[in-house]
């Protein structure tokens, strides 16, 4: 089967390179699989799991939104930050969890503070959702 060559890139730097069957993301306007000779295109992501299927076994990274171009012969995703799934400190995932919640609990809704705890919550959840995926 043809594969695409894929790259997961943060300020930090790469996060994954490599050929890949077919890519599954969470854009902005819902649920794309990008399979090699893809139509070109860009589109900004979700908080969510990019699901990186290869022939021996798939593989999972949680990134906090960031966008996709996709070229007929490659894909790059850029974040401001990704984790594979071996990679994600399930605890320190929960802590953060937990420390989200908490600010969300003392702040009112609408401030930018409120934004910015909702969407650490969203990035903790994410993360331990992509840590249980099998």
């Amino acid at each position: 089967m043809s594969t695409i060559l894929t790259t997961i890139v943060t300020p930090n730097g790469k996060v994954f390179e490599g050929h890949v069957q077919m890519v599954s993301v969470r854009a902005k306007s819902g649920d794309m699989g990008v399979l090699p000779n893809h139509m070109p295109l860009v589109a900004p992501l979700e908080i969510s799991a990019v699901k990186l299927k290869t022939e021996e076994k798939d593989e999972y990274v949680a990134v906090s939104g960031g966008f996709i171009e996709v070229r007929r012969d490659s894909v790059t995703i850029l974040t401001e930050s990704a984790e594979r799934k071996e990679d994600i400190d399930v605890a320190r995932a929960e802590r953060a969890k937990e420390e989200a919640e908490a600010r969300l609990a003392e702040l009112g809704e609408g401030s930018p503070e409120y934004e910015a705890a909702k969407n650490d919550l969203k990035r903790a959840e994410n993360r331990l959702r992509v840590a249980s995926l099998k």
